[in-house]
């Protein structure tokens, strides 16, 4: 059962270390690649505020964007600004969503998300986590996945590997890290099975897309391909 409560909570602290970082940037280092391939630091920062927007939204039972091509050209208008309207950015939206969230609510609701997903409205505060956290990850600003809290990698390790179950592209996979937890994931074929084994950051690494996935163990196959997040 999720625990939006818990979760508003990690939101904020990923959200002070986010602001954090920020914080430390300058115009030269925000016009920077990031670990996204074609997105410079604005880029990111710019869709991490958009985000909190976003997903205020949801809450509030309005559409998450606009539009695709809003979304998108939003990210794009907000990634050549200064650092310092970056930083001011990333604060008040990071505002609106957390006083999105204060509104009393049904929190067992069903919400509707991007492209026509749906999920409980207790998760949402989860999916701030996940951005938050990954995408400082993408900033390259020091922050590694070795740097996230480990109830975030099991957690997110959980999520993704329910979003992949059932996927017929994906082989029938098991996870185990190191400390002999496991997933399952994928869908097909029938009789197939992969396993994959290592760290539980290096398993996230592979099922987020951050890390390439050659330093796990993998038996019954090659390394799953996955889909795009």
């Amino acid at each position: 059962m999720m625990d939006h409560a818990h979760d508003l909570g990690a939101v904020r602290g990923a959200t002070e270390r986010l602001l954090d970082a920020a914080g430390e940037l300058d115009n030269a280092s925000v016009a920077k690649a990031s670990r996204l391939p074609g997105w410079t630091r604005g880029h990111v920062l710019a869709h991490l505020s958009r985000n909190a927007d976003a997903l205020g939204n949801v809450l509030r039972g309005l559409p998450m964007y606009a539009s695709s091509e809003t979304r998108d050209a939003d990210i794009a208008d907000g990634a050549s600004r200064s650092a310092a309207e970056q930083l001011t950015d990333l604060r008040e939206s990071a505002g609106r969503f957390l006083a999105a969230a204060a509104e009393p609510a049904d929190w067992s609701r069903t919400v509707t998300l991007r492209n026509g997903v749906t999920d409980s409205a207790a998760r949402v505060p989860f999916r701030r986590w996940v951005e938050l956290e990954l995408h400082h990850v993408d900033l390259d600003v020091g922050y590694e996945l070795e740097d996230l809290p480990a109830e975030f990698v099991t957690r997110e390790i959980a999520f993704l590997t329910e979003r992949f179950l059932g996927d017929q592209e994906v082989p029938a996979t098991t996870l185990t890290d190191r400390d002999g937890r496991t997933w399952s994931t994928g869908g097909g074929p029938p009789g197939a099975l992969v396993t994959v084994q290592g760290s539980a950051v290096e398993l996230l690494g592979w099922l987020c897309g951050r890390r390439d996935g050659s330093s796990l163990t993998v038996a019954g196959g090659p390394l799953p391909a996955l889909p795009p997040l």
